[in-house]
């Protein structure tokens, strides 16, 4: 064999590796946790049994079932873990119950528990209210989405030592609280969810519309969450909620091509080619919105949302949309989350339903709500009002806040594109002096 065609070789079993890494680290963590009962040990054995992978797999070729391979490696570092710090004799027997005497990696090994208990408590393990929001998001990315430091500090635009201090104190906080490994049943799993929920978002929306940075999209991250969202449905399949989540992302998601222009500029929702909607998407979207209000009256803040994207879904164009629907399903969610970033999306139905004079009345009536004092969206919404009705001076002036408001620099140049629209229109409107 040639020497670049064993680079090669080595190259696609290193691919290989990264892949299966990224499927199985969730499901191998939790197995682990289970025993260990701790999330920094069990990662660090997760990762031990990638570098026996990575020093291995080269030679012999990626085993049939590498999933159960890395398991075994994993819970064989365990045992002399155990054995080492003389850890109590049940959970040493536990781990060498799974162990196959005289086969070291057998392919097909079963664990000895249902692998979908072990992921849904890592999943709330990651997601505990125990920790910040922002550690919360770090560890799901990083335990469950099976993202490297680097890969989140690269998603969230910061340091990567502030993300590496940030799963250290994570993992601190877990055990300090000593935070139960055990997964919750009924009333008690219930009240978790939406914790999990939170996250998940948060991840999705960063993907989504980014705050911060040159690209208004990240799709990684909203990958991430989908795939992380759709876990979580088979995992609490009874859960109304969860559906509704992965509704929302689905339809979301099935934009993103026609939500950039050429050069990554932002293209606003009645801008876009429906043409480049991802169909696939809407029907999987459109299929977990179904599933959520099968299985919950009143409907729940995740599912009103998955509605209204389903509305925009079925409607070929921005002119057939059931605004006067979208405006009902806004009253609803208001009324749960008396949330002010809400009432301003309501005002926005409204401006298509029923006028923007109407939701300008709406508009003005949040200036005084503190969290939406540096939301740049509230002057932009009030901008385009303000440009529907032709006071493209006044339009003028809150595109150019917004423009300061804004974080993203794709976001900035759009509002500043607008502005100049605006100022234009107006002087041509005026003539000259």
């Amino acid at each position: 064999m040639s020497i670049a065609h064993e680079a090669m070789t080595e190259g696609a079993t290193h691919r290989a590796i990264e892949a299966v890494w990224r499927i199985e680290s969730a499901r191998l963590i939790g197995g682990l946790v289970r025993v260990v009962r701790d999330v920094a040990l069990a990662e660090d054995l997760a990762q031990e049994a990638l570098v026996i992978a990575l020093e291995r797999w080269p030679e012999t070729g990626v085993p049939e079932n590498p999933g159960a391979w890395l398991m075994v490696a994993a819970k064989n570092r365990a045992i002399d873990h155990l054995r080492r710090h003389q850890m109590l004799e049940r959970k040493h027997q536990a781990i060498e119950h799974d162990e196959s005497a005289g086969q070291s990696f057998p392919p097909n090994l079963e664990t000895d528990e249902d692998v979908g208990d072990d992921l849904l408590r890592l999943v709330l393990v990651a997601c505990h209210p125990v920790l910040s929001t922002e550690a919360r998001v770090a560890l799901t990315l990083r335990l469950i989405g099976g993202l490297t430091t680097a890969e989140i500090a690269r998603a969230f635009l910061m340091p990567e030592s502030t993300i590496a201090q940030r799963l250290v104190r994570a993992k601190r906080t877990l055990a300090e609280a000593r935070v139960p490994f055990e997964v919750p049943r009924g009333a008690e799993l219930a009240a978790r969810i939406p914790s999990v929920l939170e996250v998940i978002y948060l991840i999705f929306n960063e993907g989504y519309a980014a705050t911060r940075g040159d690209e208004w999209m990240r799709t990684e991250l909203c990958e991430d969450a989908l795939r992380i969202g759709r876990i979580l449905t088979s995992l609490v399949p009874g859960e109304a909620e969860v559906h509704g989540l992965v509704a929302l992302m689905e339809l979301h998601a099935s934009r993103a091509r026609a939500r950039l222009g050429p050069s990554g500029e932002p293209i606003l929702l009645l801008d876009q080619d429906r043409a480049r909607w991802d169909r696939l998407l809407v029907e999987r979207g459109l299929a977990a919105l179904a599933r959520a209000e099968s299985l919950a009256r009143p409907l729940g803040p995740y599912t009103l949302q998955a509605a209204i994207a389903g509305c925009h879904a079925r409607a070929r164009t921005g002119a057939e949309t059931d605004w006067k629907k979208i405006v009902a399903l806004y009253d609803a969610l208001v009324e749960i989350t008396r949330s002010p970033v809400v009432e301003l999306n309501r005002a926005v139905a409204v401006s298509m339903a029923f006028g923007p004079a109407a939701a300008l009345e709406l508009v003005d009536a949040l200036h005084s709500e503190p969290v939406l004092r540096s939301y740049h969206l509230l002057p932009s919404v009030r901008g385009d009002l303000l440009m529907r009705l032709g006071r493209f001076r006044e339009a003028c002036v809150q595109f150019e806040r917004a423009a300061l408001l804004a974080q993203n620099r794709r976001e900035r140049d759009l509002l500043l594109h607008r502005a100049r629209s605006c100022a234009a229109t107006n002087e041509s409107a005026i003539g000259p002096s």
